[in-house]
């Protein structure tokens, strides 16, 4: 071989082994301080901590001990804490029952729905809990028990969680939007319509509500929505919140469409399941003699809720694995509300919020996450005060890996730039969490939380992937 040739093919092996042999947390730390210097970070702040997997020793870690807005990365202290106290199995039961007694097909008292926090009750995203098939398995368990009139009220029990549906600390602009529903014992369509729209044809125009999906019951929305540009996407806000009857839709949507939704959620999904169920048993040529009221009917009229006797049926959900895909691919974020009270509703017979934070605090403390750490206010994130530090989110996603449980929390995991990670957005906050294996087999657990970045979100996560490809 030529001399020269000798010399060109040994500077290519050289620069191939100084890239190789750098270590892993010296490309890392490069990176990250790329990152640091960009100009959208120049105000912002960055937490981000990595370690080998297999080891737990830290990789790269800065500021790992600050506590920052985490977004819906925070769901999978949540999850984790569900599968472990609850069980990957584990599945709610809607419970269908009467006081009084039978005589031939007449009930002489009152049918119950009691529900206990299944939020997936009337979605869409299973064939056994669509609206429709609920509906109608809760018409044919009445009619299987030989009932055909009812001389009484049917009355949906939603008493098992607390009064409040919503976290502290949620925002006015979330709570009447579907990201920003309510969590009850009884939940419906994931306490979620659609509001169809008709824009105008010119930015300024005026839109028109043609209906909404299913239709919303008890409750009447007044209109200032207006058109925007064209393909200026949806910026329409829904006030409305938990018991109201009266709220306002306002904002824009895109100028052109021939038509356009935004969503909403349900101010009492009782109330809401109750009127759709009183048409279903109408339909059917079920004859309810008395009203079909929630248990919040019940207290405004200052009447006592009385447990039923006789259970003639149950509704049951999927299970938690594979609610647990949905909450954390989708992020759903009254699925993360419904598991913490369900968790307080194991504990202490009663869901609640408040209870339930507390709760997962101590869960989490017990196995080294301080509460100064996780310094939360609800079970999915949406509240912007919650605060936690990186160290603490990969402490959680070290202690998933050797459970009997992992593989369904890992497969519930979204992917994304190739990597298995839960994501999470919120005003000025951006950040992920998750696992990675290396070309070299290295497995790798981390958090990356920037809050307070400038500009362009979308140019930010490109960073921040650029940031986790060296993980790759």
């Amino acid at each position: 071989m030529h001399m020269k040739t000798y010399q060109l093919v040994y500077i290519l092996l050289s620069i191939v082994n100084v890239g190789f042999g750098q270590p892993a947390n010296q490309k890392i730390e490069k990176a990250a301080q790329r990152l640091l210097a960009d100009e959208q970070m120049k105000h912002a702040l960055l937490g981000f901590y990595v370690v080998e997997s297999a080891t737990g020793k830290p990789v790269c870690k800065i500021n790992e001990e600050v506590g920052l807005a985490p977004a819906s990365t925070q769901k999978i202290f949540t999850a984790i804490a569900a599968f472990e106290t609850l069980g990957e199995h584990y599945q709610y039961n809607t419970d269908i029952a009467y006081n009084g007694t039978l005589n031939g097909n007449l009930l002489k008292g009152d049918l119950y729905i009691t529900g206990n926090g299944d939020p997936t009750l009337g979605s869409w995203r299973y064939p056994q809990t669509k609206r429709e098939v609920v509906l109608n398995k809760i018409y044919k368990t009445i009619a299987g028990a030989g009932i055909s009139s009812i001389d009484g009220n049917i009355i949906l029990d939603d008493s098992r969680f607390s009064y409040q549906p919503l976290p502290g600390g949620w925002i006015w602009d979330d709570m009447g939007n579907y990201y920003g529903a309510g969590c009850w014992a009884v939940n419906w369509n994931e306490n979620q319509y659609d509001l169809n729209l008709k824009p105008g044809i010119k930015e300024g125009d005026s839109v028109i509500i043609t209906g909404t999906t299913p239709e919303l019951k008890g409750a009447v929305l007044k209109n200032f929505l207006k058109t925007g540009k064209p393909g200026s996407g949806d910026n329409g806000y829904i006030y409305l919140a938990p018991y109201s009857t009266n709220g306002f839709v306002t904002g824009t949507v895109p100028a052109g469409e021939k038509s356009f939704k935004i969503s909403g959620s349900f101010p009492l999904p009782a109330y809401q399941l109750a009127q759709e169920l009183k048409q279903t048993l109408e339909t059917n040529k079920v004859l309810v003699k008395g009203d079909v009221l929630t248990s919040e009917a019940l207290m405004e009229a200052g009447k006592s809720l009385t447990a039923p006797v006789n259970k003639i049926g149950t509704l049951t959900s999927p299970s938690l694995d594979t609610m647990a895909y949905w909450f954390l691919q989708k992020s759903i974020n009254m699925y993360g509300e419904a598991l913490l009270k369900t968790m307080m509703l194991q504990k202490d017979g009663s869901g609640s919020t408040d209870g339930g934070v507390d709760l997962l605090k101590q869960f989490w403390s017990r196995r080294n996450i301080t509460p100064e750490s996780l310094n939360i206010l609800d079970g999915s994130g949406l509240s912007p005060q919650n605060r936690v530090t990186p160290k603490a989110m990969v402490t959680a996603m070290q202690y998933a890996r050797d459970k009997p449980w992992f593989k369904s929390f890992y497969n519930a995991l979204p992917l994304y730039n190739g990597m298995k990670m839960k994501s999470g957005t919120i005003g000025g906050a951006r950040a992920f969490t998750g696992y990675h294996k290396s070309v070299s087999g290295k497995e790798y657990s981390f958090a990356i939380i920037i809050n307070n970045y400038s500009g362009s979100t979308a140019a930010m996560v490109k960073k921040i992937y650029q940031l986790l490809d060296e993980l790759k």
